[in-house]
C-alpha cells in the first residue's frame, strides 16, 4: 500500500494558495478593468468585464493565465518596491 502524495509547501510562491478568482479581483481592484485591459487586451477585460466572465476565459486558454499570473507578479514586485523606497 502506498503512502498519500503530499504536496511540498511553497513558502517562497507568491501563487501558492492563491485562486485565480482572488487573482482576477486584485487585478481589476489594482489597475482597474480598463487599465487591466490595456496590458492585457483580451475581450474579457475590455468589453463588459466581470471576474466570472474573465474566469470563464482563463481557465480555457493557458496562455491568457500565464499572462494574467504574471501581471499579478509583477504588481507585487512593483508594490514591495513602492514600499521599500517610501
Amino acid at each position: 500500500m502506498t503512502e498519500p502524495l503530499e504536496t511540498p509547501a511553497q513558502p517562497r510562491n507568491p501563487l501558492h494558495g492563491m485562486t485565480l478568482e482572488s487573482i482576477v479581483a486584485a487585478l481589476a481592484d489594482h489597475y482597474g478593468w480598463e487599465g487591466l485591459g490595456e496590458r492585457i487586451p483580451v475581450r474579457c477585460f475590455t468589453h463588459d468585464p466581470s471576474v466570472a466572465s474573465s474566469l470563464k476565459f482563463l481557465r480555457k486558454t493557458p496562455w491568457a493565465r500565464d499572462k494574467v499570473e504574471g501581471l499579478y507578479l509583477f504588481m507585487l514586485r512593483d508594490a514591495r518596491r513602492a514600499s521599500a523606497l517610501g
